[in-house]
């Protein structure tokens, strides 16, 4: 009885350190101008831009979190919604993380994008070697119904990353490694279709049951390479028209723009250019689905942020000067370096301190230039 009392005492004591810890913390600092979530109300008034940012329900109430609600009308969890969380173990489900969204995008006035792809961002013992093709599938049902059924038609839920990261560079289907490997995608073990394109059956089911979250929930195709990178692009185009072929709906895709400083070379913005008119011209919003912009070292120098800052602006400049013949989302894939992954590898708008940095002000001077021209 008497460890049970220190027990509880000792975790009293850790709580109300917790507390008096957050009480403390210093508010973030509020960046000059406008935030840019008021520009895009504003400026942007017909639902056609939409600008967010990432994190996850971890970061509530926290420094990290009143950033992004001040900033952002438009949100991504960054993992909270992915089957590796929802799905940990085999035979469980924690709906927890996912379902907190829900009452803090409503309190916020925010649309949610779903990151909840069928993907290599998977459970751990998906990856297991000895998965049969039967057992994949199964799993991939069983959390794609019980995805759609929980969120399809919930105020604020605007989007879902359907599948993600399907095709390599070289434009092969990216599939499973020997082992459980943290990067791999055991999905493709479920088969193939015998069409041309021998596109991965995962592909076909889990749009065929997104289906039933639509109209309400818009349907992306994301992926991580690069616009110039056309095989991977030509094998989506044609996964695409696969998908469509059988009378499935996709109703845009996603670019998860993880670049480095200085990535707006001429070559990199036409391919850009080029592959949001491909998907304009064939009905397809254009989002930008994970922006981050990376100094690998040197964070501190001005050098290096103004051109960081250079790189942020070129790519949101492109997408708005796109915006009249479709609609278009932009989504920094974090909100500061105080939570961005690698310590030295500073890729957001926010400073390890919350303070806004050149990439913030660049953002915002694009963001109100092309609302001027509204």
């Amino acid at each position: 009885m008497r460890n049970s009392r220190r027990g509880a005492a000792a975790a009293t004591l850790l709580a109300l350190a917790l507390a008096i810890a957050v009480a403390d913390e210093t508010a973030p600092p509020v960046p000059d101008g406008r935030r840019l979530r008021d520009i895009v109300a504003e400026g942007y008034g017909d639902g056609g831009v939409l600008i967010g940012a990432t994190t996850g329900s971890w970061a509530f109430g926290s420094n990290q979190g009143l950033v992004l609600d001040r900033e952002f009308s438009y949100v991504t969890p960054e993992n909270d919604f992915k089957q590796s969380i929802v799905r940990g173990k085999p035979g469980s489900w924690n709906w927890s993380r996912a379902d907190a969204w829900l009452p803090h995008v409503q309190e916020n006035g925010q649309v949610l994008r779903m990151h909840a792809p069928i993907s290599p961002q998977c459970s751990g013992w998906v990856k297991d070697d000895s998965r049969t093709p039967e057992e994949l599938e199964k799993e991939l049902r069983l959390f794609m119904n019980a995805l759609v059924d929980r969120y399809a038609g919930q105020p604020g839920v605007a989007y879902l990353d359907v599948v993600n990261e399907t095709v390599t560079g070289g434009g092969d289907w990216f599939g499973p490694r020997p082992g459980t490997n943290r990067w791999e995608n055991p999905w493709l073990l479920i088969g193939q279709d015998d069409d041309p394109n021998q596109t991965p059956l995962y592909i076909r089911y889990a749009f065929e049951i997104a289906q039933r979250a639509r109209p309400e929930v818009k349907l992306i195709y994301n992926q991580n390479t690069p616009p110039s990178s056309t095989a991977a692009w030509d094998r989506i185009k044609r996964t695409i028209a696969y998908l469509r072929g059988r009378g499935l709906e996709v109703d845009g895709i996603g670019w998860q723009a993880h670049v480095s400083v200085g990535w707006e070379r001429e070559e990199e913005l036409q391919a850009l250019s080029e592959l949001i008119d491909w998907a304009h011209a064939n009905d397809l919003e254009f989002h930008v689905t994970e922006a981050s912009v990376w100094i690998k070292n040197g964070c501190d120098k001005p050098e290096n942020l103004e051109a960081q800052a250079r790189t942020y602006a070129a790519i949101v400049d492109a997408l708005l000067g796109k915006r009249s013949s479709g609609v278009v989302g932009w989504n920094t894939w974090g909100v500061s370096d105080a939570h961005g992954g690698r310590a030295s590898w500073c890729g957001y708008l926010f400073d390890g301190e919350y303070r806004p940095k050149p990439a913030y002000y660049a953002v915002q001077e694009v963001l109100e230039r092309h609302a001027d021209q509204t």
